[in-house]
């Protein structure tokens, strides 16, 4: 059967789900049976989408398909080249806050982070005044929207950041130069063989690899902290952030007060909140995830998010939607300078009674405007979906 490389991989899977470490509660088992289908669908995409002389974007991480506490504000795009081919990337900017592009060496694995060959954002390339732009990728020498490919490249990676939900997102598309106008090989029972047993690699080694992120970058931390701002692992040039996680009673409650940089210092700032399967949560039907444009800021300057289970009918709640242990993350993106201590989140822990003392500004919100808000993030995804 050609089939049974990939069904054996399935069976593989599902007990390194069920025998995962950090499984407390039956809804966290489900949870991971959840993410377990997510990753089966990504990685039948992935194999499928392994064409480096005829390479199209597909996307790897999105609300079905998580992995890698996958950013809610984030597109991730992501298509295989190879060093000694030519790529024209053409596309349209939109109207996001952040548009970056990294080329990775090899690929993520249980054991190690790949190197990142070059990462940059927009500011790096000519963009015409009717929005439109061509990149190209390849081993020729560096110039004006040329981006040399260095030794081992094999995968291009695109980020297209929203920080108000109702902005627009652009088009991008790549081609291979040398292959324009062809075609790929026919398919062979061989090749066809190959793709499914592929696909059962990358299934494991997406689940092995992001269930050890944790260990790497959270757990050895102090619980229910945060570290102040650096650089992300593995991550872009322009990009900081901000980690820790979490364990909390229904009666505690986090609250995690970091400064607004404002728009001239970082045109992207966001929280999100994680599940202990190393994803975000809902962030459709829950607000589970808040930028500095949907977030209340207080006339300080400061920005207060309250982690909790239960509502303490504040505009800046992050719902833990069950999930007494997690992860939370604050990132910076299309910085304009380096991030200081001062920069980064305070945190403190306080019963669910204590709250309204220790808001100095109280921003409360009504169930009516609640649902409103629940109800805008419902069709801002919807439409991000699309296309």
């Amino acid at each position: 059967m050609l089939t049974q490389p990939f069904a054996d991989a399935i069976a593989e899977a599902e007990k390194i789900i069920t025998e995962a470490p950090h499984i407390r509660t039956e809804q966290d088992l489900l949870e991971g049976y959840d993410y377990l289908a997510g990753g089966i669908r990504a990685s039948l995409q992935m194999a499928w989408a392994y064409e480096r002389d005829f390479p199209f974007f597909t996307q790897s991480t999105g609300p079905y398909t998580k992995m890698g506490l996958d950013n809610p504000d984030t597109l991730y795009f992501n298509a295989n080249i190879r060093e000694d081919r030519e790529y024209l990337v053409t596309g349209v900017r939109g109207t996001t806050a952040d548009l970056s592009f990294q080329i990775l060496n090899g690929d993520y694995s249980p054991v190690v982070v790949p190197d990142s060959l070059a990462a940059f954002d927009d500011r790096a390339i000519e963009i015409r005044e009717d929005g439109t732009f061509e990149i190209r990728f390849g081993p020729g020498k560096a110039g004006p929207n040329y981006f040399t490919l260095g030794p081992g490249a094999s995968m291009l990676v695109v980020r297209e950041v929203f920080s108000d939900w109702s902005e627009r997102k652009g088009e991008i598309t790549i081609q291979c130069v040398d292959t324009r106008g062809g075609a790929p090989k026919p398919l062979s029972r061989d090749a066809m063989a190959k793709r499914y047993g592929v696909a059962g690699k990358i299934l494991l080694s997406r689940l092995k690899t992001f269930l050890a992120f944790p260990k790497w970058f959270y757990l050895d931390l102090p619980v229910n902290t945060m570290t102040e701002p650096r650089p992300t692992p593995g991550g872009l040039t322009t990009q900081f952030s901000s980690a820790g996680h979490y364990d909390l009673t229904d009666d505690q409650v986090m609250i995690v007060t970091v400064p607004n940089a404002g728009k001239e210092t970082a045109p992207y700032q966001g929280i999100q909140l994680g599940s202990p399967w190393y994803v975000s949560l809902d962030y459709i039907n829950r607000q589970t995830s808040l930028t500095a444009d949907q977030a209340h800021t207080d006339p300080d300057g400061k920005i207060r998010f309250v982690i909790s289970e239960r509502d303490p009918g504040v505009a800046n709640w992050l719902e833990r939607t069950g999930h007494a242990h997690g992860y939370v993350q604050i990132r910076w993106q299309r910085l304009t300078r380096d991030l200081k201590p001062d920069d980064g989140p305070e945190v403190e822990i306080v019963d669910f009674a204590d709250l309204p003392a220790k808001l100095p500004f109280h921003t409360p919100i009504t169930p009516e405007d609640w649902a409103a808000r629940i109800a805008a993030r419902q069709a801002a995804v919807a439409r991000r979906m699309l296309g």
